[in-house]
């Protein structure tokens, strides 16, 4: 009876609308690729190539994947910032289509899929996504994958899905772990809905969840082998984003995130998962995604953390849409997702020329844009700096700093006592005498001999950390770097 009923829903699938679902893929696609060169390579991003030049299975602040992503785009295509926007750039069209896949499989149509496909696709932070290497950018591509082959798995009752299920986890903690919480909701999702609840007993599951821990588990040793440092970072994330202030926050960003109309469509699939009798075998999906708000809003998450969760939902609504709407109704709704997430790209995208960015009011809506302004002027004054002072080497007080000069090809040794820094430190003990500092409001009490010898200018005011930063020059540090590198090392987000 089982396998009768898995042959009829098999067969109640429309056809995926492959052309409709590529066009929209394929052009979010060509206008990332056509962006990725404009102004320049975010900090994180410069870190993670740093990080990727030193390989390892862990990080302090992240596990290994992203590095890896960017050494190869590193090694491909050197200080491109097409080679190395590009990852980010496929990773949010195959969003866009596992998107439109996952309404087919809750049996939309063409205009389900599109509708989905344009709703995710337009999303500001999806755009976001596609134009910055991070890890949230494979983060949520794994996500948005784990959620789709989950449906799949619940809706026709295959079990063997949770083998793949458990590949993706693995690999997907292996970029991030907050993996790991949504197979908890899904896990309490499945527990709360009776009719899929025999899945928790499927020895598939357990392989699955088996192959899981055995890919996380180099990352997991080189964790404990180094304290925990992850755990260590997360508490002062926590830290940071407690309060009632951050948690209001969290709420507003997670309506407006994808987009304010994209919102009304993705509550409305939230309500239908929840409550249609035809899609319950996909409500443990709504329970997972519930369980997350909550957990992120209680632990101080950021609201981007479940947007790997949220193309489900539009899914839902869009395929509640389709059924209840005209083409014609379909159609004008698209148009208006479309230009209700359009009116924000400036923010996540640099459309304006950099001067155009600074002044206007997309900076106070996404600082993302303004870390990555800037660099080439900071390398500058540095480089004056150990000119006029014949300092051999530079400290800097965070990794994007320090990932700069790297990236752009500073003239002496760069060093920075910040997460993943810290180990790759200090300098060797031949290398003393003068040493330029950047990004210290002032004088560090491991350092001997300050004086500012000009400030980090680069001519556009988007209000990054960078702007107006004091260049110092000092004699030395006070002691041998060994003695003081403790003081200089810091782990912080």
């Amino acid at each position: 009876m089982v396998v009768a009923d898995v042959g009829r829903r098999r067969g109640a699938l429309p056809p995926v609308a492959w052309p409709w679902v590529l066009a929209a893929a394929g052009g979010l696609l060509a206008l990332l690729v056509g962006l990725s060169a404009r102004y320049g390579p975010h900090r994180d991003e410069l870190y993670f190539v740093a990080a990727g030049r030193r390989l390892a299975w862990g990080y302090p602040d992240q596990p290994p994947l992203t590095p890896l992503i960017a050494r190869a785009a590193d090694l491909v295509a050197p200080g491109s910032l097409v080679a190395l926007h590009l990852p980010s750039a496929l990773a949010a069209a195959a969003v866009v289509v596992l998107a439109a896949l996952t309404a087919r499989e809750l049996g939309g149509r063409t205009g389900a899929q599109l509708l989905t496909a344009v709703a995710t696709g337009t999303g500001v932070v999806v755009v976001t996504l596609g134009h910055i290497l991070s890890t949230t950018t494979i983060d949520t591509l794994f996500w948005v994958a784990i959620v789709y082959v989950v449906l799949r798995t619940l809706s026709r009752d295959a079990p063997r899905g949770w083998l793949l299920v458990g590949l993706l986890t693995g690999v997907g903690l292996l970029d991030k772990h907050l993996v790991a919480f949504l197979l908890v909701g899904i896990v309490a999702g499945i527990a709360l809905t009776p009719q899929v609840r025999h899945h928790l007993r499927s020895p598939w599951a357990w392989v699955g969840a088996g192959l899981a821990l055995l890919i996380w588990l180099p990352n997991l040793l080189w964790q404990a082998t180094h304290g925990w440092p992850q755990l260590e970072l997360a508490a002062d994330i926590r830290d940071e984003y407690s309060g009632l202030g951050p948690r209001l926050e969290f709420v507003g960003l997670l309506l407006v995130q994808v987009s304010p109309v994209a919102a009304a469509l993705w509550v409305y699939g939230l309500v239908r998962l929840l409550r249609a009798p035809s899609l319950v075998r996909a409500k443990p999906l709504a329970w997972a995604f519930l369980v997350l708000v909550v957990v992120f809003l209680v632990t101080g998450g950021k609201a981007y953390y479940v947007v790997g969760a949220v193309p489900v939902l539009l899914a839902a609504g869009a395929c509640g849409l389709e059924e209840r709407w005209s083409r014609r109704g379909l159609v004008v709704a698209g148009v208006v997702l479309g230009l209700g997430a359009f009116v924000a790209w400036p923010a996540a995208l640099p459309l304006l020329p950099e001067r155009t960015f600074g002044a206007s009011v997309y900076p106070e809506l996404n600082d993302d844009q303004a870390e990555m302004i800037g660099w080439p002027a900071l390398v500058a004054a540095v480089d004056r700096a150990a000119a006029d002072s014949g300092a051999r080497l530079v400290v800097t007080r965070n990794y994007g700093e320090a990932g700069a000069l790297e990236w752009y090809g500073s003239d002496v040794p760069v060093f920075s006592g910040h997460n993943g820094y810290a180990a790759w430190g200090p300098p060797p003990p031949d290398l003393t005498g003068p040493v330029v500092l950047v990004g210290y409001e002032g004088a560090p009490a491991w350092a001997v001999g300050c004086r500012s010898v000009g400030v980090v200018d680069n001519g556009v005011d988007v209000g990054n950390e960078e702007q107006g930063g004091a260049v110092q020059v000092c004699d030395g540090a006070r002691g041998s770097w060994v003695d003081v590198w403790d003081e200089v090392s810091h782990l912080d987000a």
